[in-house]
């Protein structure tokens, strides 16, 4: 109950000291700005509230583009109203703190806007002690799509391109790749565009919360139907090279495969990857011997200062660490849920380099048996 209180809370403030901004302007004005000022507040969450119902496309977009949009302008219009009414303390000529947030608030959502539509590639090196066929390969590892009403055709096709032109020999998607709701993807081609990803060892993907927010069994359908994506769901799966892939259903399936049954069906001698919507009992992750996790869900907070509260909420929180045993990388999210905006934070891609260590005792073996020693 604390979240909807704080942004109802926000919104009376806001409009509050919007009345007094335009307390010159005729009833008929102020009414019009109430209008406005309400349903732009109130119209994400009937976009949300309305996502199975048939209406027209545009009116759709517009409410939750609307709605979302509104959500980070009210939050730095808070914020910036709260600084400035702080600084007219000290300067009193300063003015109304309104003709200064409003400007300033502006501005930023241009920036987190820009921001946003410029995904930051971070390349990752690993080395890995067991052993694997054909060499080093590169995986991409992406999370948090959010494929619909936000992040629509256009979007996914920018995103393809990038992908693409990484040259992955495998690509991971750990969950939420849908957004809200399967209807728009049903009258917009996104499964063509999905279908133009370029990977020979494969697409892999796991389904995170917005996949049961949009109904996972029908997701699963779409996806394994429509575009030639593995579906992943409590199970294990082995590319071509060797390395064994577990995908976990998420945990808002509460009846999931325990991590340590998935892992009783893997060959202890192969490196496993583990794709993990949530990043939740990593340290459980690190003592079963994962070699890789990979995961999402957090958006690193997606914009400032929520991002300061992700690394206090999870172990880790984003990007890429080496635990004891485990190589674990939390996307922010290639795309975001919501408003358009990165302010702080980024969005992601990663390009992940995984290697045979070449210290390893099989590989060092290998060396001696060809030079014909006796093994070890």
């Amino acid at each position: 109950m604390i979240i909807p209180l704080v942004y109802i809370a926000g919104n009376g403030y806001l409009y509050w000291r919007t009345l007094q901004a335009i307390s010159g302007l005729p009833v008929w004005a102020k009414v019009t700005v109430s209008v406005l000022f309400w349903v732009a507040a109130f119209s994400l969450f009937a976009a949300i509230g309305m996502r199975e119902v048939r209406m027209p496309e545009g009116i759709m977009k517009a409410m939750f583009v609307t709605g979302s949009v509104w959500m980070v302008f009210l939050l730095y219009s808070v914020l910036l109203l709260a600084l400035f009414d702080i600084i007219r303390l000290f300067v009193p000529a300063l003015g109304p703190s309104l003709f200064y947030a409003f400007p300033l608030t502006c501005c930023l959502l241009l920036y987190g806007y820009e921001n946003y539509r410029n995904p930051k590639v971070e390349h990752i090196v690993i080395d890995l002690e067991k052993e694997f066929e054909g060499g080093e390969f590169t995986a991409v590892a992406i999370s948090d799509v959010h494929l619909g009403y936000g992040t629509g055709p256009k979007a996914l096709q920018r995103y393809v391109e990038l992908i693409n032109a990484q040259k992955p020999d495998v690509i991971f998607i750990s969950g939420d790749l849908i957004d809200n709701s399967l209807r728009p993807l049903m009258d917009k081609p996104f499964d063509e565009i999905l279908n133009t990803l370029e990977a020979p060892m494969g697409i892999y993907m796991v389904p995170g919360n917005h996949e049961y927010i949009s109904g996972a069994d029908a997701c699963e359908e779409y996806i394994r139907n429509n575009t030639g994506i593995h579906f992943l769901r409590d199970s294990l799966t082995t590319l071509p090279n060797g390395i064994q892939v577990i995908g976990r259903d998420d945990r808002s399936n509460r009846r999931r495969m325990p991590l340590e049954e998935l892992m009783s069906q893997a060959d202890a001698g192969k490196p496993v990857i583990v794709l993990d919507h949530q990043p939740y009992e990593l340290a459980l992750t690190d003592s079963l011997g994962v070699d890789i996790q990979l995961s999402g869900h957090t958006h690193n907070g997606q914009v400032w200062p929520l991002n300061m509260l992700i690394d206090r909420m999870y172990e880790q929180g984003h990007g890429y660490r080496k635990w004891k045993n485990s190589h674990i990388y939390v996307s922010s999210g290639l795309s975001l849920w919501g408003p358009p905006f990165r302010i702080g934070t980024n969005s992601d891609l990663a390009v992940i380099t995984v290697k045979p260590n070449p210290l390893s005792l099989s590989n060092l073996q290998e060396v001696r048996a060809d030079k014909g020693e006796h093994a070890l």
